[in-house]
């Protein structure tokens, strides 16, 4: 006979915080100085005029205006073409 009670054991009752990501600011918003417009993991989106890149890649406003969404046209170091999605605030 055991000594010890079969107590079983579980190994899949850890969950991480959620994070929250994602497009804070839809296109057309009106935002004001320091507001965040995009949280991410990594550049998926460009900062475009009046918008900053924080240290964990959130972009965030640094004037008021509307927010505008659009694609532009990127050249790589070997010299591909991509389209990337890139976030202005216009005045």
């Amino acid at each position: 006979m055991s000594t010890k009670r079969s107590g079983g054991s579980s190994k899949n009752l850890r969950d991480s915080q959620p994070k929250f990501l994602g497009v804070k600011r839809g296109d057309g918003q009106t935002v004001k100085n320091g507001e965040v417009l995009v949280r991410q993991r990594g550049t998926k989106i460009e900062a475009g005029k009046n918008v900053r890149v924080g240290k964990d890649h959130t972009l965030y406003s640094i004037a008021d205006g509307k927010v505008t969404f659009r694609n532009a046209r990127k050249t790589r170091f070997d010299g591909k073409s991509i389209i990337k999605k890139t976030v202005d605030v216009v005045t």
